[in-house]
């Protein structure tokens, strides 16, 4: 008797241990509630790339996806499952659910992270409604938690579209290309002024530095125009004469641009600035190559005036997409002829962007309505990028 009393308490004290063990996963209670703060702490950095699902294979990929295809980053599922949807939680015997695209969103106001109770979960400091529970000794990174507001706040898709590629994208070329000796806009300007090509300006009003290649030792001389007001002037009238001159070649032909990037006006290491998304969006409708040469591409018969610009922007051989994609070739987009090897630089020899990096950016540059037609798929939608394994043609 003793001995079956013994077994059943036994029995009995494992179901309490159990049963407390189920409870603690539901109460959000612990030791170290009182000192714990699961706020957002900072604001969330809309520069962070935010999917559902950990890939996504791009929309304007090969006929079998290449390398550069597919974005792969840590999702909205993968945090869901790593912190709430385990096996002895929300993917187990605990209620409700939380495996699915459709399980989650029960949980989600669309467009409104604040109003969302997903969200409320996830940072509030009330223990009884906290997701994970305190004593699961799980908590969100900052990164974490700026991946599900960023899904919710950008529409909470189970698909990424241009509101979730855009700002990332734009992230990755400001912070990987306009560095002060890459495509900046205080260089480039500060190279004209020291040049004696703006009106007003000279080297007095530039600051000259030495860049030291880590790799090679090789050092490059560069100025800056170091006047943030006089900056922003110089560098905003000269896009707009680009714009005007390649509206109407011929009704704005004196707001040819003469300013040229390298030599033989500037000698100095300057490239068309990145600074921010109007930056990106002028080199991308028109390209460096056209409106910055190292040659004289007009000279002006009644004025003599020497110009670096052509006429026809879309005479080039370069752009955005094949400076940074190795696996795709540019055609010309005026004479429709295919270049016979990839640029790609930008990416590998400049830049070191990632994969994954290459294809956010191309998703959000085919994605982009303020890039026209001809800058994606040429005249006529003939094509101006082809696959170099497949030779399959990019096309709408």
């Amino acid at each position: 008797m003793k001995k079956t009393s013994v077994i059943k308490m036994a029995g009995l004290i494992s179901g309490c241990l159990l049963l407390s063990l189920l409870i603690m996963q539901c109460t959000k209670v612990g030791v170290n509630a009182k000192v714990l703060d699961r706020s957002m702490s900072v604001v969330p950095d809309s520069g962070i790339f935010a999917a559902f699902y950990d890939t996504t294979v791009i929309a304007v990929k090969d006929v079998t996806p290449d390398v550069n295809d597919r974005i792969i980053k840590k999702g909205v599922r993968s945090i869901i499952k790593e912190y709430c949807a385990s096996s002895g939680c929300h993917g187990g015997a605990i209620k409700p659910d939380l495996l699915t695209y459709s399980d989650i969103m029960r949980y989600v106001s669309p467009g409104n992270a604040s109003g969302s109770k997903l969200w409320e979960y996830i940072t509030t400091n009330d223990f009884n409604k906290a997701m994970p529970p305190v004593n699961s000794n799980k908590e969100l990174s900052i990164t974490d938690k700026t991946i599900i507001h960023n899904w919710i706040a950008n529409g909470a898709k189970e698909f990424p579209a241009l509101i979730d590629y855009r700002a990332p994208a734009i992230r990755l070329i400001v912070d990987g290309c306009s560095s002060a000796n890459c495509h900046n806009q205080a260089t480039a300007t500060g190279a004209w002024a020291r040049k004696g090509l703006i009106a007003g300006l000279t080297s007095a009003d530039t600051s000259q530095f030495i860049f030291t290649n880590p790799a090679t030792g090789v050092q490059t001389f560069y100025c800056q125009l170091t006047n943030v007001t006089l900056r922003n002037q110089v560098w905003n009238s000269y896009k707009d004469s680009v714009k005007k001159f390649y509206s109407d070649t011929v009704a704005f032909a004196s707001f040819r641009p003469y300013k040229t990037f390298t030599t033989p006006i500037s000698a100095s290491s300057t490239r068309g600035p990145l600074n921010n998304y109007d930056d990106i969006l002028l080199d991308i409708l028109y390209p460096k190559s056209a409106r910055s040469n190292s040659s004289v591409q007009y000279t002006d018969p009644v004025t003599g005036a020497r110009f670096y610009a052509k006429g026809n922007y879309l005479n080039v051989s370069s752009s955005m997409v094949s400076r940074v994609d190795s696996t795709v070739v540019l055609a010309n987009p005026f004479t429709g002829v295919f270049a016979s090897n990839h640029q790609g630089d930008m990416a590998y020899g400049d830049g070191g962007l990632k994969p994954s990096e290459v294809a956010l950016i191309k998703a959000w540059y085919f994605a982009d309505p303020n890039i026209p037609a001809v800058w994606k798929y040429g005249n006529n939608n003939s094509g101006i990028f082809k696959y170099r394994k497949s030779g399959n043609i990019i096309r709408p």
